[in-house]
């Protein structure tokens, strides 16, 4: 499928690769690593043909469809959400119309002949135009869009109007939906909510594509590849499995390496000894000339040398009250549309809270309230004793100051900072030397988001809000934050779709969900593995509120459960025997497709004369049943949704009556 053969390049001074060979077959799923600034996206340049690479040779096979998503894109122009969407092919437009004449010219032909070669060259038209776009597009596009997050009013709306994050996940839509025989993606996450990038792991991993996939989303990596490529140090590295065998092998590695160059400095040194002691006598110089020999010929394994990464530290902070900041009755609305309503939230010392919800659901919003950066329209904001606050926002580089340096920029925030402490600090930041010396119009993404990290652990706060802080940081880099997230000393509120980021700094979990928040104790795997069934399906277990406090039913208690439970399995039973007979008929009628497939991709078929065309046509009617059936177990699904909803309801109404409240 794609071949890169003693690939070299240059970038200035700067090597990026050295005679680097890869190769991807049908069905690979490769995750490409390495540290900022090390070559992955220019590794994607040379594939697609943008970068000439300086030697070595890339052969593409001329079938194959390469499709990208660039960290950067133009907005769309002109036309709608679900328009730009359901646009993934310039070849689709003139192919349809082939189609058509094709099947013009098939109702008019009486000639037997030349009816076999228009049906079997409308079966090819057709096969490509079904592997390109399919029939059904506009639904397809329908469903991908509400994976990456769109709600059903924005299919309309101007695509030109949307923000940037929305606009490259319109992009990554339409990359989706043309189905390319190879996908590159460079960062796809960064701009998707967790719910999003879980739609997207899925649909990946359904996907026929074989996929080459920049990231620094380790838990992503682990569920969508089955091949890491690392560049490091100008070379690539492989590795047959996901991210934890990656590292564990790269580990045995080194381990290896390190072993090997122990042993071949030993062996080192003592040629060398021997040769000192015996070069100048007569009677030991042959020998010492044949170990020289043998010295030059030693062809030397290198140190194992650790790559850039951050290294720093918050340091002690002054420490807060015990109530860092309450919100009480708090209420926001934008443009007339209720986002909170009445919520209160306690944040208590220590507390390292995660934000998490659906795209859209108000997580930004709350954590602009706790920050002061947004006012609400109503409510209270008690902040605590001694309560200082740092805040890390996703685009705060935008209010960089793009004339000033890396140097004056970490000055305006550093007090009495002697100037050798900042530029120790900033190295430690991986700004070196003339590093500091940059402007900010030069830094790129990862730079820029590492200056502002560095100017929060200048301002020394004791209470961190951060809007999704690992967005263009390296793994190596992440890794780092993590560590120094979960060693400080204050109090942390955090909104991030890196669910090993998550775990490894949360104690809490706070989801926004329908203007209402929801607090659970412990990290992102207790949530998934104990909470959230619980959040989306109250019945089965306690409500969100309790937390795991373990309080035990009352025999009165349990008998309410069992009769509530009864009900509501007998409400949802004559759905629920629809819904499994759709899907029965859903089954024989893709084994139907699949069978009618295969019959098409026969040359019998288009032998007998008016067969092709008949196939065709049932083709097309099993997709449609297809997608009849489609419709009906969705809206059975909805109606199965509502019947919950409405006991969901019923039962807390007697909860009410039962502790004499009334309802």
């Amino acid at each position: 499928m794609l071949s890169l053969k003693d690939v070299s390049k240059l970038i200035g001074k700067k090597d990026l690769f050295r005679e680097v060979s890869l190769h991807v077959h049908s069905g690979n799923r490769i995750g490409l690593i390495g540290p900022n600034g090390a070559g992955k996206s220019t590794l994607f340049g040379i594939i697609l043909g943008a970068i000439e690479p300086d030697s070595g040779s890339v052969a593409r096979a001329g079938t194959v469809r390469v499709g990208w998503l660039s960290q950067e894109m133009i907005p769309a122009r002109g036309k709608s959400v679900i328009e730009r969407a359901v646009d993934v092919c310039e070849e689709a437009g003139p192919l349809r119309a082939q189609l058509e004449q094709v099947q013009n010219d098939i109702h008019r032909e009486k000639d037997p002949r030349l009816l076999t070669d228009l049906a079997a060259q409308h079966a090819v038209l057709f096969e490509k135009l079904e592997h390109l776009v399919g029939y059904n597009l506009e639904a397809r596009a329908q469903k991908v869009l509400a994976g990456l997050g769109f709600a059903p009013h924005q299919f309309t709306m101007a695509a030109a109007a949307l923000s940037g994050g929305m606009a490259m996940r319109l992009e990554l839509a339409r990359l989706l939906l043309a189905e390319p025989d190879l996908l590159l993606l460079d960062e796809p996450t960064n701009h998707l909510d967790l719910e999003s990038l879980l739609w997207l792991e899925d649909y990946l991993l359904g996907c026929s594509s074989a996929l080459v996939l920049i990231s620094h989303d380790r838990a992503f990596l682990n569920r969508t590849v089955s091949r890491i490529v690392e560049i490091e140090a100008g070379m690539l590295q492989e590795y047959a499995g996901n991210y934890d065998f990656y590292l564990e092998e790269k580990a045995r590695r080194m381990e290896i390496r390190m072993a090997t160059y122990k042993n071949q400095q030993e062996r080192i040194r003592q040629l060398e000894r021997f040769i000192d002691k015996n070069r100048c006598n007569k009677k030991t110089a042959s020998q010492a000339q044949s170990r020289i020999k043998a010295l030059e010929k030693i062809e030397k394994v290198e140190a194992v040398v650790s790559s850039s990464e951050i290294h720093f530290g918050f340091p002690p902070c002054v420490r807060s009250g015990k109530k860092v900041i309450e919100l009480v009755n708090v209420g926001k609305s934008y443009e007339g549309v209720t986002v909170y309503s009445g919520i209160d939230l306690l944040v208590t010392r220590g507390d390292k809270i995660a934000l998490m919800g659906p795209n859209g659901a108000g997580k930004s919003t709350l954590l602009k309230i706790l920050a002061g950066a947004v006012e609400p329209d109503s409510g209270d904001i008690l902040t605590g004793v001694h309560t200082s606050m740092g805040y890390y926002a996703q685009h705060q580089w935008e209010q960089l100051n793009p004339e000033a340096t890396v140097y004056e920029e970490a000055l305006s925030v550093s007090g009495d900072m002697v100037q050798s402490r900042l530029r120790s600090l900033l190295g430690s930041f991986l700004f070196y030397g003339d590093d500091v010396f940059k402007k900010i119009s030069v830094l790129s993404g990862g730079e820029k988001a590492r200056l502002v990290l560095c100017k929060l652990l200048l301002q020394r706060p004791n209470f961190l809000l951060l809007d999704e802080p690992t967005n263009h940081l390296d793994i190596a880099s992440r890794v780092m934050l993590e560590k120094a997230l979960a060693q400080f000393d204050g109090t942390i509120c955090f909104i991030s779709h890196d669910r090993q980021f998550i775990n490894a700094v949360a104690n809490r979990i706070l989801v926004v969900k329908s203007g209402a928040v929801h607090t659970f104790s412990g990290n992102y795997d207790d949530y998934e593995q104990t909470w959230k069934s619980r959040l989306e399906n109250p019945v089965q277990g306690q409500t969100p509120k309790q937390e795991g406090n373990g309080a035990k039913s009352q025999p009165g208690q349990k008998r309410a459960q069992a009769q509530w439970r009864n009900e509501l399995f007998r409400a949802k039973k004559p759905i629920q025997d629809l819904i499994d007979r759709i899907e029965q008929d859903l089954d024989l009628c893709h084994a139907e497709l699949e069978s009618l497939r295969e019959r098409l991709a026969d040359m019998e078929t288009y032998r007998q004369g008016k067969l092709a065309v008949e196939v065709q046509s049932q083709y097309r009617q099993t997709q449609s049943r297809i997608d009849e059936l489609t419709g009906q177990w969705e809206s059975k699904m909805l109606e199965l949704e509502q019947i919950e909803e409405d006991f969901r309801k019923e039962r807390q109404r007697r909860d009410i009556c039962a502790q004499g409240v009334p309802a």
